[in-house]
């Protein structure tokens, strides 16, 4: 199964986009847009940026573990992974989202 992009609406009515690999775990996650519009540009900024290395941020987060940001051409986070047990484990997440965002299928969940 292929990944997919999630676009949605939260609580607070902002629009938002997750990535999510073939089996279903999330491994990008966007921020909060105003506009369904604005939430759709940075979906294809993601497409556009994800398979480029030099857009990756490794870090660490508040807690030292592991993560990274997916950085637009102008240095903007784009994008924010989830913490990771090691740098490998990273890796292996950057790795997903440079093989899964180009083609990622879009589920619009906000109709």
């Amino acid at each position: 199964m292929a990944g997919k992009f999630e676009l949605y609406e939260d609580r607070a009515g902002e629009y938002r986009f997750r990535l999510k690999a073939g089996n279903g775990e999330i491994i990008l996650t966007g921020e909060g847009y105003k506009q369904k519009a604005s939430a759709e540009n940075g979906i294809a900024s993601v497409r556009t940026n994800a398979p480029l290395d030099t857009r990756y941020e490794r870090k660490p987060n508040a807690a030292g573990k592991p993560m990274f940001n997916l950085n637009a051409s102008n240095g903007q986070v784009i994008g924010t992974s989830e913490a990771y047990s090691s740098e490998a484990a990273r890796e292996n997440g950057i790795a997903s989202v440079k093989a899964n965002a180009p083609d990622a299928r879009l589920d619009d969940q906000t109709r």
